[in-house]
């Protein structure tokens, strides 16, 4: 909380948009949709691009807690300065921006006398907006005064440790089992800091910046040098001889196939079965 409230007061954004994680996903960082909306903030894959986030197969920086709440603030403030209205946004998020700017314009002779956040309840009057984007702006201000007055609704809230951590960059490749031994930590715990990694491992090519536990980054530069080589390395590579298929391959180093296409997504074919 204390994260995502300091993002959206830098933001210039009421720090109550918070609780619009809360109905989005319950602040999951792994939640999914049917609409393939991925993370707290339920974007897709090309709105998130469009805000500066990294997604595809080896990470999906909507599950990034802070980059994608960074995201978040940014876009809901585009459309706060769109719209005119942090209802209208609101809606705007839910619904998507065309659909609102189409009901703006639609019925712009009705609503000339309007404004501001006002827009939006004289909008949801109209029996335009789909039921779940005309219900999104209340359930957000229920959700908000709810949680700022639980025990008038009978609920006991204990609030959980601020999401504190130190960060380290490292090579391409690495396991997360390696950095966890470097860190004093575990694969579990790591995976939870760092939900965006989708493979275990850092991108073949690129180094990353991965978040450890608070405290623990002195020492890890000397720790990981330590361990073996073959630790810190989280693939093999291999180039595929004329006539081999991917099944050959797999058999050689000890996997199943479909482990080592899930680690090559690109492996061509040709008719007769043998990779290129």
């Amino acid at each position: 909380e204390g994260m995502i409230r300091a993002e959206f007061r830098a933001a210039g954004l009421p720090e109550d948009m918070y609780y619009l994680g809360l109905i989005e996903s319950g602040f999951d960082p792994n939640a999914y949709s049917s609409a393939a909306a991925v993370g707290m903030w339920q974007f897709m894959a090309g709105t998130a691009r469009g805000e500066g986030l990294r997604v595809d197969w080896w990470i999906d920086e909507r599950r990034d807690p802070v980059k994608s709440t960074i995201a978040a603030a940014k876009f809901i403030k585009g459309l706060r300065d769109q719209f005119g209205s942090l209802y209208l946004a609101a809606a705007a998020y839910d619904g998507g921006p065309g659909r609102i700017q189409r009901g703006l314009t639609r019925y712009a002779d009705a609503l000339q006398d309007t404004e501001g956040d006002d827009l939006y309840f004289a909008l949801s009057d109209k029996d335009y907006l789909r039921a779940e984007t005309r219900e999104y702006v209340p359930r957000l201000i229920a959700a908000a005064l709810v949680a700022k007055d639980p025990k008038r609704y009978g609920l006991n809230i204990q609030p959980e440790s601020a999401f504190v951590y130190d960060s380290v960059r490292v090579g391409p490749a690495t396991p997360l089992a390696a950095i966890a031994a470097a860190s004093g930590s575990t694969v579990a715990a790591l995976q939870e800091l760092n939900p965006q990694i989708l493979r275990g491992m850092a991108p073949p090519n690129d180094s990353i910046q991965v978040r450890i536990p608070l405290g623990m980054a002195g020492r890890f530069d000397s720790a990981f040098a330590a361990l073996p080589e073959s630790a810190r390395v989280g693939v093999h590579t291999v180039r595929a001889k004329s006539g081999q298929y991917a099944s050959t391959i797999a058999r050689k180093y000890g996997i199943t196939e479909r482990q080592l296409e899930e680690f090559n997504p690109h492996l061509r074919r040709y008719r007769s079965g043998h990779l290129a």
